[in-house]
């Protein structure tokens, strides 16, 4: 049933464009393994081996303290609408600092020169294999719409405000690690 491919195919970069909600999981040897659900409209494929994510600020930083300490990431996303399908995408993520270059070029090129408000960083995962696999256990779901609420606290935080609050709740992980969020250097 599982099927697996060393570079995403066109079809499968059209599929992703299409899911409404992704998950990352993240680790280290040592640490938790971390699974967050992510809004889908903040994915880009760059190309067939490389996909990038906006990523707004949230309660922790594991993902962060994990490029940072190891790099291992899988994204995985589930057909909730339409034919089932699981697609995981499995290999080396690394963050790209809000303060880079790189990070204002990703931004222009993929998002319209826009980060949202409360944007934290982006997240860069190079494929080192695409699975697909059925996906009939996946129950089905009618899209509603998308949540307004961390947009509408970040606004209300203001640019001050979420420096305040990565300083406060996203230096480290859970398991202790730094996550580099407010290194100029990067993570």
């Amino acid at each position: 049933m599982a099927e697996q491919f060393p570079e995403l195919s066109g079809e499968h970069q059209e599929w992703i464009g299409r899911q409404r909600i992704f998950f990352t999981a993240s680790a280290t040897a040592e640490s938790r393994i971390n699974i967050s659900p992510r809004e889908g409209g903040a994915l880009r494929v760059l190309d067939a081996s490389t996909v990038v994510y906006l990523d707004k600020t949230g309660s922790g930083s594991e993902t962060s303290a994990h490029m940072k300490a190891d790099g291992r990431m899988t994204i995985m996303f589930c057909s909730f609408e339409g034919p089932p399908r699981i697609l995981r995408l499995y290999g080396q993520g690394r963050i790209v600092h809000r303060d880079s270059d790189e990070y204002r070029r990703i931004l222009a090129d993929c998002f319209d020169g826009e980060a949202p408000p409360g944007a934290r960083q982006i997240v860069l995962l190079d494929i080192a294999m695409a699975q697909t696999s059925c996906g009939f256990g996946v129950p089905l779901f009618a899209y509603e719409r998308d949540r307004d609420v961390l947009t509408k606290w970040a606004t209300g935080k203001g640019p001050d405000g979420i420096a305040a609050y990565w300083r406060e709740k996203n230096m480290t992980s859970i398991d202790g690690l730094p996550t580099g969020i407010l290194d100029p250097a990067g993570p």
